[in-house]
């Protein structure tokens, strides 16, 4: 195992004077000057935390607003908050603050320059984390696999380069996608916006990213733990999945014309963690389309994104890529892009052997007794109606439709020849030809 799964991911230092921030003066007391109107406050220590910035730091930034005119001192000491001086906008900060928020209405966390996120990236890359075969057995341990599945899979996950999952529906590859998530167990920091020329994008994103739970200090402990910087938040690996309704200009910068700032589109959401395109070949555009939109991003890590003026630049694209398709992978690409996907990994329906492993698994889960004459009739008459093809998903199904039956008819659970039949009937439509 590498250094980065031995002792975590390095935090981003949190700056300790204005220098070191790197963003445009004006911008950070402009943003400064809108958070302290929006919110009314006026403590230095609470104008820290809205900002996200050290309280030295933002001291330095009331002190250069008080130079210019723009904040004064109220000249009253607050008693429950440790004697702190109380400071407001003056006119011509509230004027200022006013015409800082015509321009962008963006206040709180101060962004992370692009260039400064681009270096968190890659000490947090998807590309350094080492999984091992026990790590990524046990997050898949409630799936029934074969082997040789592990085989291909495991390093493919470890060189974070994309994966194309394809074969017959219903057999786990969301479930296999889900299993390698979970076999990352470190933590990354999340920007909560970045800057790029003068432009605010806000990343994150509480429906894709999962906050850890806060470190706090102790302040009775010797080792106080390392604090990072606050314009960030500590997450898991963030995964974004998405299905047959992904387009492409999901995948450029959403503009909000009322606010003034920009979205990270999906993939810039996901950087550090997994992207899943589910379904391929059911999105309106065609496969070829979407995949021809991540060569670059896929070959180069690195995306190029448009603003509003239309002036390109680029960002770090650190993104496990997982295709997953019910297609052939012949049907729907053609050579150059298949050859620019790097692991392609068939998933097969299980054996009969599997099959009947996992049928038995689902029962003892779900607390219903195995029947042997039950399952000769599904095994011998059944399945030989579609050509003995099982698939990972029929079990749960099987077993989900005679417990409603059986708690419909008032019955204790079981499992029976009758009970089988009807439950197949649920999972199979007979053809037939309707009247209209």
């Amino acid at each position: 195992m590498n250094m980065q799964a031995a002792t975590g991911v390095q935090p981003p230092p949190p700056p300790i004077r204005i220098e070191e921030m790197r963003l445009p003066v004006v911008m950070m007391r402009d943003i400064l000057l809108k958070t302290m109107f929006r919110k009314n406050l006026d403590l230095v220590s609470a104008i820290a935390e809205a900002i996200c910035l050290p309280r030295a730091v933002t001291q330095e930034l009331v002190d250069l607003s008080r130079s210019q005119r723009l904040i004064e001192a109220t000249g009253t000491l607050h008693a429950n908050s440790g004697g702190e001086m109380g400071f407001q906008l003056t006119d011509a900060g509230k004027t200022r603050a006013l015409d800082a928020l015509s321009q962008s209405e963006y206040f709180g966390a101060m962004p992370v320059p692009l260039d400064v996120y681009a270096e968190q990236v890659r000490r947090q890359s998807i590309r350094n984390i080492q999984i091992t075969r026990d790590q990524l057995t046990s997050a898949m341990g409630h799936l029934v696999l074969p082997p040789a599945l592990l085989d291909h899979l495991g390093p493919a996950v470890s060189a974070g380069r994309s994966i194309l999952m394809y074969g017959p529906p219903g057999n786990g590859k969301s479930s296999i996608s889900n299993g390698i998530r979970d076999a990352m167990g470190d933590k990354i920091y999340v920007p909560r916006a970045i800057e790029y020329a003068g432009q605010v994008i806000t990343v994150y994103d509480p429906i894709v990213h999962s906050a850890a739970e806060t470190e706090t200090d102790d302040p009775t402990s010797l080792r106080r733990r390392r604090s990072f910087d606050t314009r960030y938040v500590r997450c898991e690996r963030p995964t974004v999945i998405t299905g047959g309704e992904l387009s492409l200009d999901m995948l450029d910068l959403v503009y909000n014309p009322v606010a003034r700032t920009y979205q990270a589109p999906l993939q810039l959401k996901s950087t550090g963690g997994i992207f899943i395109v589910d379904d391929l070949g059911r999105q309106k555009e065609p496969p070829q389309s979407l995949v021809n939109r991540w060569i670059v991003p896929l070959e180069e890590s690195k995306d190029i994104l448009a603003l509003q003026s239309g002036e390109k630049f680029e960002v770090p694209f650190d993104t496990l890529v997982i295709f997953s398709t019910n297609f052939h992978p012949n049907e729907i690409f053609d050579k150059a892009a298949l050859r620019r996907i790097f692991f392609k990994i068939k998933i097969d329906g299980p054996s009969q052997a599997d099959f009947l492993k996992i049928f038995s698994m689902v029962a003892r889960k779900k607390g219903m007794p195995l029947d042997e004459a039950a399952l000769i009739h599904l095994i011998k008459e059944k399945y030989p109606t579609i050509n003995s093809v099982y698939a990972n998903y029929q079990p749960v199904f099987l077993i989900d439709q005679m417990i409603a039956i059986c708690e419909f008819e008032g019955i204790p659970y079981q499992m029976t020849p009758d009970l089988i039949d009807r439950a197949w009937a649920n999972m199979f439509v007979r053809e037939e030809e309707i009247q209209h």
